[in-house]
């Protein structure tokens, strides 16, 4: 099996907001570009390494909240690699909607109000998207894994599972004090925002289940599974949430 490396990109401080490199033999993927005007620190992260923009395969957009998806459209531009997404998010990738917010405590009103979750972003059509549960193979960009469709946290979520039994499951699942991790950094808790968190954990456990060991996320992190185990049950001991903003 070739050796594959997950290179952390911090975008903001205490990993806030982090994006990732999945590194292969024969280029690598990004998961995530992280909010608007981040290109110059994932460039930063890729020279680190050796490598360029053009080092770029494919470019993996976990849902559509802006500090996930908004560099995308810059970063297609400046790697010439295709976006995988899923259609469940495309009216918010294209910017036709706007997004909605089901909080989860009294920090997600404070994180609203800052008006960081907000901000605009250049529009994009992803090249590959993804329609109900399909799977999608990503060996032939030199990385032994698949994306898949895990929805809860918004309708069209994905979530990249590597043979190495790593995952890269976007805001499925945060740590820390104040999402990413000041203190309790291997604490898992639910994401400022969340539509529905039985669906959430529902995947979680599928991915549990499915063998895989450590879960590698948007906000802090990275988590054992039996920590992401733990966070499952309390997700399953909450009512289901009505959307909200």
């Amino acid at each position: 099996m070739a050796t594959l490396k997950i290179i952390r990109i911090p975008i903001l401080p205490f990993r806030m907001v982090n994006c990732f490199l999945i590194l292969g033999e024969e280029g690598c993927v990004l998961v995530d570009t992280g909010l608007p005007g981040s290109e110059a620190k994932i460039g930063r992260a890729l020279k680190k390494h050796s490598l360029a923009f053009n080092d770029i395969k494919l470019i993996v957009i976990t849902h559509a909240h802006v500090d996930h998806a908004g560099s995308a459209a810059r970063m297609r531009e400046l790697s010439g690699a295709p976006i995988v997404a899923h259609e469940g998010d495309l009216k918010h990738y294209l910017r036709e909607v706007p997004m909605t917010f089901c909080p989860t405590g009294w920090f997600s009103h404070l994180f609203k109000a800052t008006g960081l979750i907000l901000q605009p972003y250049t529009p994009f059509k992803p090249d590959f998207l993804l329609t109900n549960d399909e799977v999608m193979d990503i060996n032939r960009y030199g990385i032994h894994g698949f994306v898949k469709h895990t929805p809860g946290h918004t309708a069209g979520s994905i979530t990249v599972e590597l043979n190495t039994m790593d995952a890269m499951v976007g805001d499925l699942v945060a740590s820390g004090i104040l999402i990413g991790g000041i203190v309790r950094t291997k604490h898992a808790i639910r994401p400022p925002f969340e539509d529905d968190p039985h669906a959430v954990a529902a995947q979680l456990q599928r991915l549990i289940d499915s063998g895989m060991e450590r879960f590698y996320m948007g906000h802090g992190g990275p988590l054992k599974a039996d920590e992401v185990q733990r966070h499952v049950r309390t997700l399953m001991a909450l009512g289901r949430l009505k959307e909200g903003s």
